[in-house]
């Protein structure tokens, strides 16, 4: 059964009907071919769209009739389509949150919380750092050819201790630029790279602009307690604007 993954929150507007339902050719400028959407793809298996809450209102309606129907039509083409899929869904956002400001459509909102699993931030479920951390370091270590064994007590110590306001994706970075930079046999305090954010007492005269930005973002979701739209409002930032960044900086 297939498992087909996208970020439909970070989808641009103009190609989010593409990407999803697929086009045919001929129906803009750059279709020079048929094109197979998502639900097609994963038809017979599972769609998993992660940052559903990020999806424009426009698109949450067609979304919501694929859903409902098991029908679609190619971007440009007035065929239907019918599909079998298992959808998955996934947010940082509280939905019924957005979906009291208008920001998400409540009747989408019914359709996909058939079985909701609540997922809690990594700071609250600790134990579970020492497992994640093996494993994207063993992952990382085969991806880089790197011959670290694993993390000293002083940097596990760290790990245990930091807020991962960015949570389990935050680590995973983490853990990957330290096996980049670890020189021995383990990770070390100074490989990961985190002391900085947890004191508070960096100086901005030799960082670059993205590093500033990271640490800025990262200190108000600390304050927002990971909570996206209150950080996304407290920087000035629309939520898909927030979520391209920490996706960017690997927060």
């Amino acid at each position: 059964m297939a498992l087909v993954t996208v970020n439909a929150g970070g989808l641009p507007e103009g190609t989010f009907e593409s990407e999803i339902f697929g086009h045919v050719k001929g129906a803009f400028t750059d279709a020079r071919m048929d094109r197979v959407g998502r639900f097609e793809l994963a038809s017979g298996g599972t769609l998993f769209l992660d940052e559903i809450a990020n999806v424009p209102m426009r698109q949450q309606a067609k979304l919501l009739r694929v859903l409902e129907t098991g029908e679609l039509e190619r971007v440009g083409s007035s065929q239907t389509r019918r599909v079998d899929v298992r959808v998955l869904c996934a947010t940082n956002a509280v939905l019924v949150d957005e979906a009291k400001a208008g920001n998400f459509r409540e009747d989408l909102l019914f359709r996909i919380n058939t079985v909701e699993i609540h997922l809690p931030a990594l700071r609250d479920r600790r134990e579970d750092i020492p497992l994640l951390a093996a494993h994207f370091l063993a992952r990382n270590r085969t991806r880089y050819r790197k011959q670290v064994s694993g993390f000293s007590p002083a940097a596990m110590q760290m790990l245990m201790q930091y807020q991962w306001p960015g949570n389990v994706r935050e680590l995973e970075h983490t853990v990957e630029r330290a096996v980049l930079l670890c020189r021995g046999e383990e990770v070390e305090p100074a490989n990961l790279a985190i002391s900085t954010a947890r004191s508070g007492t960096t100086s901005f005269e030799n960082m670059s602009i993205e590093e500033v930005e990271t640490l800025l973002i990262r200190k108000v979701l600390r304050r927002c307690d990971g909570n996206i739209s209150q950080a996304a409002e407290a920087l000035g930032l629309s939520r898909a604007s927030l979520y391209r960044r920490i996706e960017k900086y690997g927060i």
